[in-house]
């Protein structure tokens, strides 16, 4: 399951159902990234299939942004990803990493929870909630790193489809040429049907056939 502290720094009910919320692990099959994905691909992917990627984050989410800007004291600095939970009725930060948790990894999303909260979060909203998304995580690390951190914060983990060798990837599709073709022959098919539908209009108009009646 996910490591989080919410149980200790969110009020009940917000705790109980912000630890429902989130995940652990996130499947994320249907990118076709290999182990060696850097982080900005494996963000750039995840954009490109938001729709995949919300339903899998689950109910209630709604994406507000990539690369985030949020200055900071005349610094910028930028949120892999930023969205709001209209459940929990928060922003939920986004943290993406393509390798083991580290404990370095809780302070940095420990300061991105704090300046939503400042910059971002309105009078009627909750307390910003991070998650930390990485490849693998220690149990105890993980805790070690949050127990003293009193922002909202969960660790969850994620896999990754097994990609195609690649002798066979030329040979298959890919997801944007399937849509297309789908779209294509939703098309064609959609033409043949008015046709057929103009042609029996003419027909019930043509002289002889009413003469015939």
């Amino acid at each position: 399951s996910a490591i989080t502290n919410f149980s200790r720094v969110l009020p009940d009910p917000q705790s109980e159902l912000a630890q429902q919320v989130v995940k652990n692990p996130y499947s994320f099959d249907f990118l076709s990234l290999g182990k060696e994905a850097l982080e900005r691909e494996l963000e750039g992917a995840l954009i490109k299939h938001i729709r995949e990627f919300l339903l899998e984050l689950g109910v209630g989410f709604s994406f507000v942004g990539s690369q985030y800007p949020l200055v900071v004291d005349g610094k910028e600095y930028r949120i892999d990803l930023l969205f709001y939970h209209f459940r929990l009725h928060c922003f939920v930060v986004i943290d993406l990493k393509v390798v083991e948790f580290e404990p370095e990894f809780s302070g940095k999303m420990n300061f991105y929870v704090s300046a939503v909260d400042d910059l971002l979060r309105g009078a009627d909203d909750n307390p910003t909630i991070g998650i930390i998304l990485c490849r693998t995580k220690s149990k105890t690390i993980a805790e070690y790193a949050l127990r003293d951190v009193h922002k909202p914060i969960g660790i969850s983990t994620y896999h990754l489809g097994t990609p195609l060798p690649t002798q066979f990837q030329s040979n298959l599709p890919t997801i944007e040429a399937l849509e297309e073709e789908i779209e294509t022959v939703a098309a064609e098919v959609e033409q043949t049907l008015a046709a057929q539908e103009v042609e029996q209009l003419d027909l019930f108009a043509d002289p002889a056939m009413q003469e015939g009646k």
